[in-house]
């Protein structure tokens, strides 16, 4: 692991290290999660196509709806929503209320993916266990639940970095 930017490990660090350890540890988290789903099948997806997956739902959603749930435009959607089709993730259907709409839902290998990530989310939490204690790791959540605040769990993080 890198040595602490500017000071010494157990001294207070930087206020700046703060945002940049929960980047980093987030990251070792999707990076590891992709590198499983690419080995199971699920190779070519970035962490953006895994927040677009979830933005459709199981229930299917429309473009617009995508693109609100994710912060884009609805061409910014669309774009999205047609490269998962491309892969194979999702598929449009005639939306059965509206004839005028179409309805992006989950294929089964979108399914599939999302079952998988599930999984590998779960495993990557037990190493998290493993290596610093379940204490640790359930105070470490119960505290950014404290400081995220209810909105913690959004999908427009992608539209947030590159906006």
């Amino acid at each position: 692991m890198a040595e602490p930017v500017g000071g010494t490990p157990g001294a207070d660090p930087a206020g700046f290290e703060l945002p940049l350890l929960l980047f980093a540890g987030f990251r070792s988290v999707i990076d590891a999660l992709h590198a499983e789903l690419a080995e199971e099948g699920h190779a070519g997806l970035s962490p953006a196509h895994g927040y677009a997956l979830q933005a459709v739902g199981l229930a299917g959603s429309t473009a617009g709806e995508i693109g609100r749930r994710l912060g884009v435009s609805k061409q910014a959607a669309g774009k999205t929503v047609e490269k998962l089709e491309a892969l194979g993730y999702v598929e449009r259907l005639d939306d059965p209320h509206d004839g005028r709409r179409k309805l992006v839902r989950l294929s089964p290998h979108g399914i599939d993916m999302l079952t998988r990530s599930a999984e590998g989310f779960d495993r990557l939490r037990a190493a998290w266990v493993r290596t610093l204690g379940a204490d640790r790791v359930r105070a470490l959540e119960d505290d950014l639940r404290t400081m995220a605040g209810a909105d913690a769990h959004r999908l427009d993080m992608a539209a947030w970095f590159n906006g």
